[in-house]
């Protein structure tokens, strides 16, 4: 099962995210850019769960 990659800010939405970009997610695929994710001290608004760097594709 991969994680979805979701190519733009769920807060924002002005933000692309193409993969390889650094982005925050939860572990319900909530994707964040790394600006809204710090303003939201790392913590997702739609479950409450821990936002962390989204892995890498090659």
């Amino acid at each position: 099962m991969a994680l979805e990659m979701r190519d733009r800010c769920e807060r924002c939405e002005t933000v692309q995210l193409p993969p390889g970009t650094p982005a925050r997610i939860c572990s319900y695929e909530c994707t964040f850019c790394v600006q809204c994710a710090e303003a939201m001290q790392s913590v997702c608004p739609n479950c409450g769960g821990e936002l962390v760097p989204r892995p890498r594709r090659s």
